[in-house]
């Protein structure tokens, strides 16, 4: 059994991507292949079968290992919901709100968790891909790390070193993290890989050796920037503030608007991807455009405090001149919460015990409990009879006088929509995967492909690509050092 792990010089360099493009670049080569990230900080979160929740970049790379998705594959997953406090999920069940400063002093004590994870999966595996987080450069969190370089050397795992050379200072970035880390934690590294290179590769051949010479590392190839990647959910919402979401100029406007714990938002991937859809992700200090036919509130990790943001915005102004000129709106978890006449925390479960008044456009009230709801979930739309599969994260139960918007699988009845048809709401993530689902809300024939099946191929053509850069055989022969 092996294991290999990448880590990256900074946050966003495509560790994510490229831990699944090898992942199913060996599963197609025939192996049996597990992905595995100690902690991941995100609240895009995915349910496991046996209801537990994990970093949906850990289910990405799961689908591209075609196994199904373990809480052992994400042991600790950290959901901020404020600027200085997160939820903490370990082995996919909450322990707690913790934080920044109180984590800090007791994350080292998670790692007995991770360890046992990751020995679990290596034992179903050939092979585990392991992600960190962040970067090892980060010197100031190396005292209990479990996320980079504690677990490398505590697990004894080699490691690969990602940069991006696509935001400059490649050089810089490689070499100065072996100039800055323990000279025990250099040497679990053996190896660099270069990402998101764009134009002639020979380019850069000068500053590649420069790398080898400077580190003494070995490189195992440089990555061309991956077009295949935009088809894949992104993993974290900073994504969503680089990214020119209002790129397709389809004849339907739906509007999001980016709250600032906004949470799983790849909800609306498959509506990016539909050639008569005009997505638009609305930043914070711009209005809703008028000229948008649906508006979705999406899923947010602190509902009380996202109202109180979206009043700030002046976007709740925007809704209610929306609804008047007839426009639809579909709120999803959180943002369903949003559109009702009240929400109330009594347990403090978001920060404080408080009741707000929600936006008032559907007759129902949501009380935050204790208890969290995670699950997957499939059934239909009650009006017009089409299937959807998606899944549940949501600490509340909402209640009211509407109309149920969807019926379950197991009968019972889930949302509520309006007398009108225009304003609905859900629990439900993943609404917009199947393709006759789609094409319910966009009111237009859709390109017809189910999410998976996209996210499928773009692995595959993923896949294909990592295998003509990388030097593959290599990575296979350093990851059979792991102890």
């Amino acid at each position: 059994m092996s294991a290999i792990m990448l880590q990256g010089t900074g946050s966003d360099v495509g560790k994510s991507v490229l831990v699944a493009g090898i992942c199913r670049l060996l599963t197609n080569r025939g192996m049996a292949v597990l992905p595995f990230k100690p902690q991941n900080m995100s609240n895009n979160a995915a349910v496991t079968g046996d209801g537990g929740e994990i970093g949906r970049a850990q289910a990405l790379q799961a689908l591209a290992c075609r196994a199904p998705l373990s809480v052992d594959m994400n042991p600790v997953l950290l959901k901020p919901q404020s600027d200085s406090t997160a939820q903490v999920v370990v082995h996919g069940r909450v322990q707690g709100t913790l934080g920044a400063d109180y984590y800090r002093a007791r994350k080292g004590e998670l790692l007995d968790a991770v360890l046992a994870s990751y020995r679990r999966l290596r034992a179903q595996a050939d092979i585990v891909i392991i992600e960190g987080a962040g970067s090892p450069a980060e010197i100031n969190l190396r005292a209990g790390d479990i996320a980079n370089m504690g677990f490398a050397c505590a697990a004894g795992v080699p490691v690969v070193l990602v940069g991006d050379i696509d935001r400059g200072g490649v050089i810089a970035s490689v070499v100065g993290t072996k100039a800055v880390i323990d000279p025990q934690d250099a040497a679990m590294i053996r190896a660099f890989l270069i990402n998101k290179f764009r134009g002639d590769v020979s380019l850069f051949d000068d500053g590649y050796l420069e790398i080898e010479q400077r580190t003494g590392w070995e490189g195992l190839g440089v990555v061309p920037w991956l077009s295949a990647a935009a088809a894949l959910p992104a993993e974290d919402a900073v994504t969503l503030q680089t990214t020119d979401t209002d790129a397709r100029k389809g004849s339907m406007e739906i509007a999001v608007p980016m709250l600032s714990r906004i949470a799983n938002f790849d909800d609306f991937d498959p509506l990016a991807q539909e050639p008569r859809v005009r997505l638009i992700m609305v930043p914070p200090g711009q209005v809703i455009p008028a000229t948008a036919r649906l508006i979705i509130l999406p899923g947010t990790k602190a509902t009380i405090a996202d109202l109180a943001f979206v009043r700030a915005q002046g976007w709740d102004v925007d809704i209610a001149g929306h609804v008047r000129r007839g426009g639809r709106v579909l709120g999803i978890c959180g943002g369903y919460q949003m559109l009702g006449r009240s929400i109330s925390d009594p347990h403090g479960i978001e920060g404080t015990t408080a009741t707000v008044e929600g936006l008032g456009l559907l007759p129902v009230d949501t009380i935050i409990g204790i208890d969290k709801t995670v699950r997957e979930a499939s059934g239909i739309r009650i009006s017009d009879g089409r299937m959807f599969t998606g899944y549940e994260i949501h600490a509340g139960e909402t209640a009211g006088t509407a109309a149920p918007l969807l019926r379950m699988a197991d009968g019972h009845d889930e949302g509520a929509i309006s007398a009108n048809g225009k304003i609905a709401g859900c629990y439900i993530h993943g609404l917009f995967n199947m393709a006759a689902q789609r094409r319910g809300w966009i009111d237009a024939p859709s390109n017809g492909q189910d999410q998976h099946a996209i996210v499928d191929d773009a692995l595959d053509r993923l896949a294909a690509a990592l295998d003509k850069v990388i030097a593959v055989n290599r990575l296979l022969e350093i990851a059979m050092e792991a102890v």
